[in-house]
């Protein structure tokens, strides 16, 4: 977790590389969806382009579908979900379902100005549209409303790992598997 632009699908692909696990990013389904213009990225692209967040609704379909396949039946990365109180109860129910658990929150915490800096740079880099300044003011605003009280939730549930998301990728892994390391065993 953390605010848009804390580097969490850069870190993601890392860790779920090392851990051999699929990291599962709402982000890319949508823009997957977007590209091939599927109804369902039609829909989502409507909500992205105002720097809104997808329906619940919308979202837990995906993640649901996406958690239920083979390659995740040994655990996954979640990036990017779950958004809102209701998700983190949708997902509850998904991964008892499943038979999975959560073994840990990692919270990524990033400057804001270095946020806004990053995504302007993302966008000019991967050709992304959805990251005016203006939206990535909004997302910023939704992540502080609608986010920020899941990390209170899950550090009721003693799994939250906060971690310095500045400096190089590699520092932020580091930091972030070091972290991990001091977890007690559930």
């Amino acid at each position: 977790m953390g605010p848009p632009g804390a580097g969490k699908g850069t870190q993601a692909k890392v860790i779920a590389e090392r851990l051999s696990i699929p990291a599962v990013s709402t982000g890319d389904i949508f823009r997957a969806n977007v590209s091939a213009e599927t109804e369902l990225g039609l829909e989502a692209k409507r909500y992205m382009d105002a720097g809104d967040y997808v329906p619940d609704e919308v979202t837990n379909a995906m993640v649901r579908d996406r958690i239920a396949e083979d390659d995740a039946a040994q655990g996954f990365l979640l990036d990017g979900y779950p958004r809102t109180l209701a998700q983190v109860e949708e997902l509850d129910g998904m991964i008892k379902f499943t038979g999975h658990r959560l073994d840990a929150v990692v919270c990524l915490t990033v400057d804001q100005d270095e946020i806004v800096s990053r995504l302007l740079q993302r966008a000019q880099v991967e050709g992304r549209a959805d990251d005016t300044e203006d939206v990535i003011r909004r997302r910023q605003e939704l992540y502080v409303e609608q986010t920020e009280p899941l990390i209170e939730v899950y550090q009721q549930r003693g799994i939250v790992v906060e971690v310095d998301g500045m400096g190089e990728v590699t520092e932020v892994t580091n930091r972030i598997f070091e972290a991990l390391d001091v977890l007690p065993e559930s």
